[in-house]
């Protein structure tokens, strides 16, 4: 067993503690948080005197391993840019384990990460959930299927636009979804159809087993995504959400979750002119669920506590803020139960901190994932 003392800890629960323990047991698993907690004969004991232990933060929205910084073409498996409709694709598969990014995710506190196919693609995709570190590659995921990503606005039309082929505009985005998902409607209902790989996956968003992702950024293209969503009684995230403060009403009617970012980017095409790290303060304050994330590589994944600090400088609160990197992104994911906050029987993916995070000199000193 081992237990973390001494530490100021931020729960993610109702409760945080300024000089509390914890307990893991050995299978990984947190035993007990809290106080007044006896430490068992032989237990590894961590001393976090004068510092801040956190859950491991969490990134809604990456191409980790998929998407290599260091590379050209040879790591760069994000897009497959043959067809405009790829539901048949998963992430999982395009997945470098060795890519120096996973590092980088520890150093910035962040242990687990969901990880996409790209954006050029109408329909581009099953993404998955992964830990960023482990013995193998099967015992880092979570999620080998965790959502079809989906793409509204400038991105598909670049990409088939010039090719003279649909999607040349936001309509023929729109109307191909829907076609697919009239396809794996038609797929459901007919029981003597062969097996389709595409089709599956489809049937599995239409059966409510993983929600529609949502690559949207201006207010038009979230709204169509919602339309979409609501014809065809769908769960949907919305992903990067620009311009999702205009049309809070719609969202908070609809219930739909913003995975917000890049935001630490320059606004380098249109979609991007509403961008601002007041935008997630204001969605928070008016009953959105939110969380940050960096789209790695876009913004490296160590960097993802920034996109906190400062959207706290632009009046985010800051325990939201945190929320924001830890239980949001984790509820918005469907993986709170295991992760996402400091509570017994959750995994034990804890991070120390020499001080508050919220504060810029401080960093991340020890990255926990299950306990190792």
């Amino acid at each position: 067993m081992k237990a973390i003392i001494n530490g100021k800890i931020i729960t993610m629960e109702k409760e945080d503690f300024d000089s509390g323990i914890i307990l893991i047991n050995d299978e990984g698993k947190i035993e007990k948080v809290g106080t007044e907690i006896e430490i068992p004969e032989g237990c590894e004991v961590i001393d976090a005197q004068d510092r801040y232990v956190l859950p491991g933060f969490i990134d809604a929205h990456t191409h980790l391993g998929i998407y290599e910084e260091i590379y050209a073409h040879e790591g760069d498996d994000v897009n497959e840019m043959s067809e405009p409709v790829t539901p048949q694709l998963r992430a999982i598969d395009g997945i470098n384990i060795h890519d120096i990014g996973f590092q980088d995710a520890l150093k910035g506190g962040v242990t687990t990460a969901m990880i996409a196919p790209g954006s050029a693609n109408v329909v581009g995709g099953t993404v998955c959930i992964m830990k960023t570190a482990g013995k193998s590659f099967k015992s880092r995921l979570i999620k080998e299927s965790a959502g079809m990503k989906v793409a509204f606005g400038e991105n598909p039309k670049e990409v088939y636009g010039s090719e003279k082929k649909m999607p040349y505009t936001r309509m023929g985005i729109a109307a191909l979804l829907r076609e697919t998902l009239v396809e794996g409607q038609n797929y459901i209902k007919d029981k003597e159809s062969e097996k389709d790989l595409g089709k599956d996956e489809i049937a599995r968003v239409l059966n409510h087993k993983m929600p529609l992702r949502a690559h949207a950024h201006r207010a038009d293209d979230i709204l169509t995504a919602i339309r979409i969503a609501n014809e065809f009684n769908l769960k949907l995230t919305i992903e990067h959400g620009t311009e999702a403060h205009l049309i809070m009403e719609e969202l908070k009617e609809s219930e739909v979750p913003v995975c917000m970012g890049p935001l630490l980017i320059s606004r380098a095409k249109v979609e991007l002119k509403e961008k601002s790290f007041k935008n997630p303060g204001i969605l928070q304050k008016n009953g959105i669920k939110v969380a940050l994330i960096t789209d790695h590589p876009e913004t490296p994944i160590d960097y993802a506590v920034l996109n906190a600090i400062l959207a706290v400088k632009e009046g985010m609160d800051p325990k939201e803020a945190l929320k924001a990197l830890t239980i949001n992104p984790a509820e918005i994911m469907g993986i709170d139960k295991s992760t996402g906050s400091l509570a017994p029987g959750k995994d034990a993916d804890i991070v120390i901190w020499s001080g508050d995070p919220l504060n810029i000199m401080n960093k991340a000193e020890l990255a926990m994932i299950e306990g190792n």
